[in-house]
């Protein structure tokens, strides 16, 4: 018997790149009720659901001429001002803003203010992670929550007003922090290697301009690495702290953003290795 020979099956085409603009604009105008936006009343029934193209381009500000081609997906790619503007008139939410900008390819302005109080969820999360050492920063590297080991790891956050409470504050100005790092030229180069990313994603944040400016000022080496522009974003790495006492501790560290609050970062310490272990434990038990 001849074997039957089996076509490999195609999958069907479910999203058109160069459509999917346009479909996602129509899909959203028609979904908005008119009242939610105090619309007055038409004598002439809506032949569609949702809003009117013209009543999206009055909302954003834009030519209704440029809201009809861009919804029939004539190729228009869109300014990141005008992808800002419908996603207002639009009232998407931050999943979909960031879902247009992408398909718009743009990106996306960050508007939001960064956040200076930890939200519940994350900081209950830094606490359930002990007995490993975390923390919660927002982009400044403002400290939001904590948990002991970390404090014990560190400084004592909570005995800190909140102004110095930023970890690139500590690591230049506080006298006992500044003295931790056994490798503090690294350390302090690849801090403010993450800072200028955070400041070129964030330009419209005064208080981090102020706080750079500040550093510039009053630390030497600060201003030094500052003025050779390295870029770089560590999401892991590794550091080596001596504690007073004369405790060495190596730890490999990891950073994680939470999907709902982007502008947050989640550091956690792990011990590099049993000796780092043994003596982070003593310093937690003490």
């Amino acid at each position: 018997m001849t074997p039957r020979t089996v076509e490999p099956s195609v999958p069907p085409r479910t999203v058109d790149a160069t459509q999917e603009p346009a479909a996602f604009l129509r899909a959203r105008r028609e979904s908005l009720d008119p009242h939610d936006y105090g619309l007055p009343s038409r004598r002439q029934a809506r032949r569609t659901p949702g809003l009117r193209r013209e009543e999206v381009a009055e909302l954003a500000g834009v030519s209704v001429d440029y809201v009809v081609p861009l919804e029939q997906g004539r190729g228009l790619r869109p300014s990141a001002d005008v992808v800002e503007a419908l996603a207002r008139a639009l009232r998407l939410d931050p999943g979909e803003r960031a879902y247009l900008f992408g398909l718009a390819r743009q990106r996306p302005r960050n508007t939001a203010r960064p956040a200076t109080t930890a939200a519940p969820q994350l900081a209950r999360l830094v606490t359930d992670l002990s007995p490993l050492p975390a923390m919660l920063m927002n982009h400044r590297y403002d400290i939001l929550a904590w948990n002991g080991e970390m404090a014990r790891q560190l400084v004592d956050f909570g005995s800190l007003p909140p102004s110095p409470r930023n970890a690139m504050w500590l690591c230049l100005m506080h006298p006992e922090v500044r003295e931790l790092y056994v490798d503090r030229e690294r350390v302090v180069r690849e801090g403010i290697a993450h800072l200028r990313a955070a400041w070129a994603a964030h330009p419209e944040d005064r208080e981090l301009s102020g706080l750079i400016a500040e550093f510039a000022a009053r630390d030497e080496q600060f201003a030094r690495l500052w003025a050779e522009r390295d870029i770089k974003v560590n999401g892991r790495g590794h550091k080596v702290l001596r504690r007073p006492g004369g405790d060495v501790i190596a730890v490999h560290f990891e950073v994680l953003m939470p999907l709902q609050d982007a502008d947050q970062r989640l550091v956690i310490y792990r011990a590099a290795d049993e000796a780092s272990q043994s003596a982070l434990d003593r310093l937690c038990a003490r």
